[in-house]
């Protein structure tokens, strides 16, 4: 059987239902009914679908929901009121309870959960066709929740992470392309995060931000998806100092594969990842890179972010779907990896985090 494979970041729900995709078809299908689709630069590029996770033995996901408060914008994800915004997330929550339904996919949200979840994986009776694909849910920006009381809430249905900020300003703090501490709000948002022991996720925090987190979170803290500053820099990858800051705190850092995150030479929507070469393999230069500082692989995994907005006009060239993140055991045992090293980047070093995490 192929190596489990956990991935950190997946927008599952929001594609499922701001694109319109059957993520339950295969992703032959799913091209096809798109194929004269123009709406968006990824329509018929897509790479992730259910079947695909369980082709590339994908077991378990950390899936989001995704809703930003934007006013007067109107560009996917981005709502004109936090009311919107958090009915768009129940919206995307529906959909992960249909799939459950469907015994399509299983949430996970403790550690006794995980466990089960993990022996249904490794039991080689039945093969990975047959498996749901667990997932723990996580918000991608925290604009959705209304007031802090929603974060109550949403923990009581099963929502395990959250990350404070997306891309530009936002409402508990800004982030991407921004500069800024954290808000007044997300403060306080992260004491009730600190109270629930929730995983904050440092990925799209300002580097002031970031700081406030490390400085004042106690809770368990992981970066999804994220690179290196040092390889691509720009203000959205780690500096060597925010890794090396991670690391100390037990974090694990999710390798991406938006070629702009893996390449600086990338443009969206320009760029073609065939004539500029970006592979697989480039991300390994970001774990080096992360491995190098920590002194061992222990802090880093996948949180590919393969649906994230763009599809196969903007991922590694022979990469042609989800399922192909399993060409990364032999690319990292030739890069001199251990096997215990890929099978900690695969899932172990995600299984250790939250075993810890959760024990709390």
């Amino acid at each position: 059987m192929k190596r489990l494979i956990i991935d950190a970041h997946l927008d599952l729900a929001m594609n499922a239902l701001e694109w319109n995709r059957d993520l339950a078809l295969p992703l032959s299908e799913i091209r096809q009914r798109e194929s004269n689709m123009t709406d968006r630069p990824d329509r018929g590029n897509g790479t992730v679908c259910l079947p695909a996770l369980r082709e590339g033995g994908v077991g378990l996901v950390v899936a989001t929901q995704l809703a930003r408060f934007r006013p007067n914008s109107y560009v996917p994800t981005a709502w004109n009121s936090p009311q919107q915004a958090w009915a768009m997330t129940q919206a995307q929550l529906a959909w992960y309870r249909e799939m459950e339904a469907l015994g399509e996919m299983m949430q996970i949200n403790n550690l006794e959960g995980l466990e089960q979840h993990l022996a249904l994986w490794a039991d080689e009776s039945d093969s990975y066709a047959d498996k749901p694909i667990g997932y723990i849910l996580s918000l991608e920006g925290a604009d959705s929740l209304v007031n802090i009381d929603y974060l109550y809430r949403a923990h009581g249905y099963g929502l395990r992470a959250l990350g404070l900020s997306h891309f530009g300003p936002g409402r508990y703090a800004d982030g991407t392309k921004t500069s800024g501490r954290i808000h007044h709000e997300g403060l306080e948002l992260m004491k009730v995060m600190g109270e629930l022991n929730m995983i904050l996720d440092v990925t799209h925090l300002t580097d002031e931000g970031f700081n406030q987190v490390l400085d004042t979170y106690e809770g368990p803290i992981w970066a999804s998806h994220h690179n290196v500053r040092a390889v691509v820099p720009n203000q959205r990858q780690l500096t060597d100092d925010q890794i090396k800051r991670l690391v100390a705190r037990g974090a694990v850092i999710g390798g991406m594969l938006d070629c702009w995150a893996m390449d600086i030479r990338f443009i969206d929507t320009v760029s073609d990842p065939w004539q500029l070469d970006i592979r697989l393999e480039h991300l390994v230069d970001h774990w080096d890179h992360i491995c190098q500082l920590a002194g061992n692989a222990r802090h880093i995994g996948i949180g590919s972010d393969l649906d994230g907005i763009f599809g196969t006009e903007q991922s590694p060239w022979d990469m042609d779907s989800i399922a192909d993140l399993q060409k990364f055991e032999a690319i990292l045992l030739r890069r001199g990896y251990s096997e215990e090293d890929t099978d900690n980047i695969f899932h172990g070093n995600w299984l250790r985090f939250l075993r810890r995490a959760w024990k709390r």
